[in-house]
């Protein structure tokens, strides 16, 4: 894996935290790495911080795991949840909604770039046609 510009912060509630688990979580997090381009120019360096957990013990169907994952970059906090019956299906429909978010963010700001872009454009064309 290339050199991440990143931070991962991993919390672990109620299961053990262990080495498999772990590096699940960072390769899940690594496929959001290609969006950070984007926010590195914000003024602190990106980070994500993932917590995971099981929400009880006291269920019909079995155990229900909780996924959450917050990324910041600056001024900018996204904020995403799952929750599922099987542990890693939790953390991947977390990590599904944290690169849609990612991806509305992005496209949200690059759209208001150029829409003040052509607001300048259109200034300058009556300004150079008077």
């Amino acid at each position: 894996m290339p050199d991440t510009i990143y931070k991962t912060t991993l919390l672990v509630t109620g299961l053990d935290k262990t080495p498999p688990l772990e590096q699940y979580v960072a390769v899940k997090i690594g496929l959001l790495q290609k969006y950070l381009p984007h926010y590195g120019v914000e003024s602190r360096e990106p980070h994500f911080a993932v917590e995971i957990g099981k929400t009880t013990d006291h269920h019909r169907k079995g155990f229900v795991f909780r996924a959450e994952i917050n990324f910041t970059a600056g001024p900018v906090a996204l904020r995403s949840e799952a929750v599922h019956e099987d542990l890693y299906a939790a953390i991947d429909a977390a990590k599904d909604e944290m690169d849609r978010e990612l991806r509305r963010h992005k496209g949200k700001h690059i759209d208001l770039l150029k829409r003040g872009g052509a607001k300048i454009k259109e200034f300058l064309r009556g300004w150079y046609r008077r």
